[in-house]
């Protein structure tokens, strides 16, 4: 089970809360319906007391535990603050510390908009990337100068530290936890249901400490490069294993290992993610598109992009297209 807490405190952004969790909710039924057998998530909420927060919006929430009876969660969502967050995380030691003692535990903590302050009032982020909401970024910087802003990007991550400037970059921070939870099936599941538009992936607009192939394995970092570069032909595992000079077994039991897939998974991936650029971006037929990737059979292209992606090509394209290229008038 994944136990999940969601912090609450006055005037913070509602959204920054529920959206998410409701995103959760729905991967958990999701992934019910599929597999009885996946895991259930433990969500709740919890603040510094039982008394009920008021939000920005003036909806009232009311906390499920104190801080203190959250005795172990393994992910943390911290809210967006709304307006100057200065008063706000000047009182907030009880629940820095808090956030301290979880860090320390290996707790995964997420942070959005000016919410990732408490996280810069705890310590935590010294001398780490981070980014917050667009406009608090000189103030942020001022109060925090040890801290590495990145301004550029919507996500940032450290280690078990997430930034995200917005509520909807959150979102798409969200997807990808589902992912690390679940799978990528569950997380386009939810992703479609929420995200009509088909968002960025949470990849292409974050910055990571250690980036793509953060792992020591510099024959695997390799061969990995090597697929990326060559994902549109015929490629049989043994080749490329015999390329870096391994055993089929060995290359398999080492891949796993350093990226936690197998090197099928991750060329499958590689090919999908160049296929869903192709859809949005060209004009290509999609037989086209899967002979690109390096599938010569359309009919197992299109039930392999659907299994990963919980969306045929054709479907993808009708909604994605529908969202770069129309337009309402004035």
């Amino acid at each position: 089970m994944q136990r999940i807490t969601f912090v609450l405190c006055d005037n913070m952004l509602a959204t920054s809360t529920t959206l998410p969790i409701e995103m959760l909710r729905a991967a958990e039924t999701f992934a019910r319906v599929n597999s009885p057998q996946r895991e259930s998530l433990h969500i709740q909420t919890a603040a510094v007391s039982l008394e009920p927060v008021t939000t920005r919006a003036g909806i009232k929430l009311y906390p499920d535990k104190t801080l203190d009876e959250v005795i172990e969660t393994d992910l943390i969502f911290l809210p967006a603050l709304w307006r100057n967050p200065r008063p706000i995380i000047k009182r907030s030691h009880t629940l820095c510390n808090w956030l301290k003692r979880a860090y320390e535990d290996g707790c995964t903590i997420s942070s959005v908009g000016t919410g990732v302050c408490f996280l810069a009032e705890a310590g935590l982020l010294h001398d780490k990337p981070a980014t917050t909401h667009w406009h608090y970024f000189d103030q942020f910087q001022t109060s925090y100068p040890n801290i590495q802003l990145k301004r550029q990007y919507f996500i940032t991550q450290a280690g078990n530290l997430y930034c995200s400037a917005s509520v909807n970059a959150l979102a798409d921070l969200t997807v990808h936890f589902i992912q690390r939870i679940y799978n990528r099936t569950v997380a386009n599941h939810v992703e479609r249901h929420f995200s009509h538009e088909i968002r960025q992936s949470y990849e292409s607009t974050g910055y990571f400490e250690g980036k793509t192939n953060s792992h020591p394995d510099e024959d695997i970092v390799q061969a990995q490069i090597w697929m990326q570069d060559n994902y549109g032909k015929e490629i049989r595992l043994s080749d490329v294993a015999e390329r870096f000079e391994m055993s089929v077994r060995t290359f398999n039991r080492r891949f796993k290992n350093a990226t936690g897939k197998s090197p099928l998974q991750y060329l499958q991936e590689v090919r999908m993610e160049t296929a869903r650029d192709l859809l949005k971006t060209s004009n290509l037929s999609i037989s086209e598109i899967a002979y690109k990737v390096g599938y010569s059979d359309m009919g197992h292209f299109t039930g392999l992009f659907k299994k990963l992606m919980a969306t045929t090509p054709s479907e993808y394209r009708t909604t994605v297209r529908a969202k770069l290229f129309s337009a309402e008038p004035f």
